[in-house]
Parts: structure tokens; C-alpha cells; sequence
């Protein structure tokens, strides 16, 4: 339910990232196009080309953003599936118990 919640901001936040213009680098006030797979965080074209990120792997933003929807859907999908399960034990025992 938290990873829902999780992604449901995100999506939230994306949408209204869009709408009202692109995010900001607090640094270098420069828009965040890209993503630091390596720090997990978005950067823009200036942090790109300093020592922090210079050889870091570098995505665009919108392809990072894709691939980690993605992998939460997967993990979305594995945690319904196990709900799903423990309610059927659930039901099963509260059978037997009566």
C-alpha cells in the first residue's frame, strides 16, 4: 500500500511538474533532464559535467522515469499476488476455527 501511495505522488508531482513547467536544480538553476543511476537522483546538464557526476551512468530523466514505473508495477503486481494468497489462508483457517 505504500508503494502505491509512493507512486501515486510521484505520478502527482509529474503531473503537475509538467503543467507548471519543469523542475529546478537547486544548484545551478538549470532544468532536471537527466537522472544519476548511480545516485539515484535527478541532475541537469551542468551537474552532469562536474566531478560528482562526470562518470556516473546518466539517463534522461523521462527513460529513468519509465524504467522505475516499470519496475513498480512489477512489485505492485508481487505484493497483490501475495495479499491475494494470504487472504485465501486467511478465509481457510478462519474456516477451519469455526
Amino acid at each position: 500500500a505504500k508503494i502505491i501511495e509512493i507512486a501515486k505522488r510521484l505520478s502527482l508531482q509529474a503531473a503537475k511538474g509538467g503543467a507548471g513547467g519543469e523542475k529546478l536544480c537547486e544548484k545551478h538553476q538549470e532544468a532536471l533532464k537527466l537522472f544519476c543511476e548511480e545516485d539515484q537522483t535527478p541532475i541537469c546538464l551542468v551537474c552532469r559535467e562536474s566531478q560528482a557526476h562526470r562518470v556516473h551512468a546518466v539517463v534522461p530523466i523521462e527513460e529513468a522515469a519509465e524504467e522505475h514505473k516499470e519496475k513498480f508495477q512489477v512489485h505492485v503486481q508481487i505484493l497483490k499476488d501475495r495479499r491475494e494468497k494470504l487472504l485465501g489462508l486467511k478465509m481457510a483457517e478462519e474456516g477451519k476455527s469455526l
